[in-house]
């Protein structure tokens, strides 16, 4: 990396590998920096692997117009690359009748970005899909699904290696300063520090995407780029009861705060797993706290009474880079070039969390976008 390459992509997780897909091309130099040992080892791999649908979002948003757009393409491309994908469907519940109204206005936004298929179920037409649940009214939601994240992280790689590009593992950006109209970037990897040049940089860098902005000369807290950690632990439903459902179980989502709530998701391998909880952290761990247990009781057997606290054992966590501060409402994705704070051809993309997964082929075009407009200026 001694000479000026055109693109540099930091962060090797489910984004920046499927923007490294979209950008390279033969012709360009197109390098990807990540910190680990390889890529996604953090939050892409670390989440509950679901193609989401876009009904939780607000019409408009970036998270919800890529989400859309990104569940259409993940199933087109898992089903022309082999890539494990199962669309399950997935039902949001109400226990209650106050919370049976919300979903109304649930199906309106769904419909709203364009999410099709959306139905409203009764208890009648619940019980004869899933008749463990107790609900009184349910939003029918047929294109979610789940993927195999890992395998979709490969076949971006793959890809993107096909076309020139080319990814260092274990080297962490340090500095970054603009000089005339390049960047010079500083890494430190096993052998020890050394710069080079680059046209455009994409910082992808997820948890640490405000970290990368800052050493760019951005101040964070004036653009609304700091980021809050926010926790979430899964467990998982062990021996025959992990067949209860057939398809992901949501609850009505909490008007404030991150996450949707503790919900219900199969994986391919077949395992039923709860959750994410949302809890801000102020440090990465990935620990699960076993007492825990009794809050994902609670959570779950209101609609699924015939679980119990013993069925629930740890499973993982994972950390969203989340731009929501707690108990504040709806924070969108940040994807933008920073020509205007002095930094052309610098793009940022800072508080990608859920969706992520499922947005990420469109974020990638997108990008693609910023990046040609970016090398033409």
């Amino acid at each position: 990396m001694s000479r000026a390459v055109d693109i540099t992509i930091i962060g090797a997780g489910v984004v920046g590998l499927a923007i490294a897909a979209q950008v390279a091309d033969g012709r360009r130099e197109v390098y990807i920096l990540e910190k680990n040992d390889s890529f996604g080892q953090e939050t892409s791999s670390r989440n509950s692997q679901v193609i989401h649908s876009g009904i939780f979002y607000p019409e408009g948003s970036l998270k919800a117009k890529t989400c859309v757009e990104g569940n259409a393409s993940l199933y087109s491309l898992c089903h022309r690359r082999g890539i494990g994908c199962q669309r399950t469907g997935k039902l949001v519940v109400a226990v209650d009748n106050s919370e049976a109204e919300q979903l109304e206005a649930l199906l309106q936004r769904g419909r709203g970005n364009n999410v099709e298929g959306l139905r409203l179920l009764d208890r009648k037409e619940i019980a004869e899909m899933e008749p463990n649940l107790k609900a009184v009214a349910a939003l029918l939601v047929p294109s979610t699904g789940v993927i195999d994240a890992y395998g979709l992280m490969g076949y971006f790689l793959a890809m993107a290696r096909e076309n020139g590009a080319r990814a260092a593992y274990r080297s962490k950006a340090v500095g970054i300063e603009r000089l005339g109209s390049e960047y010079q970037v500083a890494v430190e990897d096993a052998s020890g520090c050394f710069s080079f040049a680059t046209r455009v940089i994409v910082n992808s860098a997820g948890l640490n995407c405000d970290q990368v902005a800052a050493m760019a000369g951005i101040d964070i807290v004036g653009a609304g780029y700091k980021l809050y950690y926010c926790k979430g632990e899964y467990f998982a439903v062990r021996g025959s009861k992990n067949k209860l459902v057939n398809r992901l179980i949501y609850p009505i989502p909490r008007p404030r705060g991150a996450g949707i709530g503790i919900h219900i998701t199969l994986n391919l391998d077949g395992k039923m797993l709860l959750g994410p909880s949302s809890q801000y952290v102020d440090e990465i761990d990935y620990s699960v706290d076993s007492r825990h247990k009794q809050v994902f009781y609670d959570s779950v057997v209101k609609y699924l009474p015939c679980i119990q606290l013993d069925d629930l054992e740890p499973e993982m966590a994972g950390v969203r880079p989340t731009l929501q501060e707690p108990e504040a409402g709806f924070t969108d994705f940040v994807i933008r070039d920073e020509s205007d704070k002095g930094l052309p051809g610098f793009v940022n993309l800072i508080g990608i969390e859920s969706p992520g997964l499922t947005s990420a082929p469109a974020i990638a075009r997108y990008v693609a976008q910023i990046v040609d407009e970016a090398l033409k200026a």
